[in-house]
């Protein structure tokens, strides 16, 4: 329950940061649209990628003789080959940070939207009224994109609280149960221990807890309508 909580709270408050960040970035009049272009296929990149390639790719670069570790030598920030993924003390930062470079181009795409449905009458009528950037950004921007940002956190905080694919093939929910969730606890005493009655209960406590943030994604729906 504990890995499970950091690990989708972790996710979810980075994927909106991220994800609020590179959409205002795409959608700044201050970058050219050939820097724009560019940026949209860096971004979305992540998106487009299984969570069999991902889960495949992140293990290659994270391996002790992979690309992290040689950068970060080669940078003089680390030495030695660190094990992120077999680290009982990085395993679970180094999933959420595959979780979280896998998963913000969601958001991205859908705040950018959002930003392009504003109308810039408002913008203009706050510029006559003297306010500056960071005034315009949490009186008109966020409430504007309030009822897409709600949206989002529910439904993401529902999808990466039962993520298995990624956990089960990067770690396996080790080493020593440090990246353990939930969905692999369930898994692992269904069909490695054969506690069909533990897993049962298990996998009871994981729809109870997705069914409350259906009824709380459900009620914010029909909030903002």
């Amino acid at each position: 329950m504990k890995n499970t909580a950091i690990f989708t709270i972790v996710s979810v408050v980075a994927h909106l940061i991220l994800g609020l960040v590179f959409s205002m970035l795409l959608n700044s009049g201050h970058v050219s649209r050939m820097t724009r272009t560019v940026f949209r296929t860096l971004f979305v990149l992540p998106w487009l990628l299984t969570v069999a390639i991902i889960a495949i790719l992140w293990r290659l670069l994270l391996d002790p003789n992979g690309v992290v570790n040689f950068v970060l030598d080669s940078l003089g920030l680390a030495s030695g080959q660190i094990e992120w993924l077999s680290n009982p003390s990085m395993a679970l930062p180094a999933v959420t940070f595959i979780n979280i470079w896998a998963g913000y181009p969601f958001f991205m795409i859908s705040l950018l939207a959002g930003l392009q449905g504003i109308p810039m009458d408002l913008y203009e009528a706050a510029e006559v009224d003297g306010a500056g950037g960071a005034r315009k950004f949490w009186h008109i921007t966020i409430p504007q994109l309030k009822p897409i940002i709600v949206s989002m956190a529910m439904l993401d905080l529902i999808w990466t609280s039962q993520q298995f694919a990624l956990i089960w093939m990067t770690t396996g929910g080790g080493p020593l149960n440090r990246t353990e969730m939930l969905s692999t606890f369930t898994y692992k005493l269904a069909f490695s221990q054969y506690d069909f009655s533990g897993a049962s209960a298990s996998a009871v406590v994981t729809l109870a807890l997705s069914m409350i943030l259906a009824i709380g994604y459900v009620r914010t729906q029909e909030a903002s309508n």
